[in-house]
């Protein structure tokens, strides 16, 4: 049989309909296996961990066939337990795949310590945020008499008297110590008043 021939037979036609089926087919499963394997279409919503043990947290993620990866610990935050899920990827409501990791971090169990460092003889205006930059808080102003006003003279917390180099935790109040800046107008008034009040001595020879 000629080519001619057997591209215009039957038997032709027959075989390039089977092989036209086969083809299909096969492209049928294949797309088929991609959706199973990549969960085409079904997307979950992620939970919100916050506040969560890690425990509970690796529950409710279970429970959603979601993964969970810890990174590390965040300074303590004082709304959270200890321990407790502070911040998670993907936030909270995120559409995801299933199988998906999310990543968190937990909270300390407390206030890290920082260096106090050294205020003293430092304006107020100075030391203030110095002390807000460190996570520390200011606390109680009392002043007493030195020349210098708002110059810082003592650092406290809790009581106890603080010095440069002392380790605190993060978070705490410090009561300074101020100068009230009126020694030295006070002692210019006296002296005038010494000197009006002096009675000129004639010398005698």
């Amino acid at each position: 049989m000629s080519l001619r021939k057997f591209l215009t037979s039957k038997v032709f036609f027959t075989q390039l309909a089977i092989a036209l089926v086969i083809v299909v087919a096969l492209a049928f499963v294949v797309l088929k296996w991609l959706d199973f394997s990549t969960n085409h279409g079904e997307e979950i919503t992620v939970p919100d961990l916050s506040k969560l043990s890690i425990e509970a947290a690796e529950e409710k993620l279970d429970e959603v066939d979601l993964e969970y990866v810890l990174l590390d610990t965040t300074d303590f935050q004082a709304g959270y337990p200890k321990f407790s899920v502070v911040k998670q990827d993907p936030v909270a409501g995120a559409k995801v795949k299933s199988g998906r990791k999310i990543y968190i971090k937990i909270n300390s169990d407390k206030y890290q310590e920082v260096t106090m460092p050294d205020v003293i003889e430092k304006t107020l205006r100075q030391v203030e945020p110095t002390l807000v930059a460190l996570g520390l808080e200011v606390g109680k102003k009392t002043y007493k008499p030195y020349l210098g006003k708002d110059m810082v003279l003592e650092v406290y917390s809790n009581g106890k008297k603080l010095k440069a180099g002392d380790k605190i935790l993060k978070a705490s109040k410090i009561d300074l110590v101020l100068g009230d800046g009126k020694v030295g107008y006070e002692e210019e008034i006296d002296t005038v008043r010494v000197l009006e009040n002096e009675t000129p001595v004639d010398d005698e020879f």
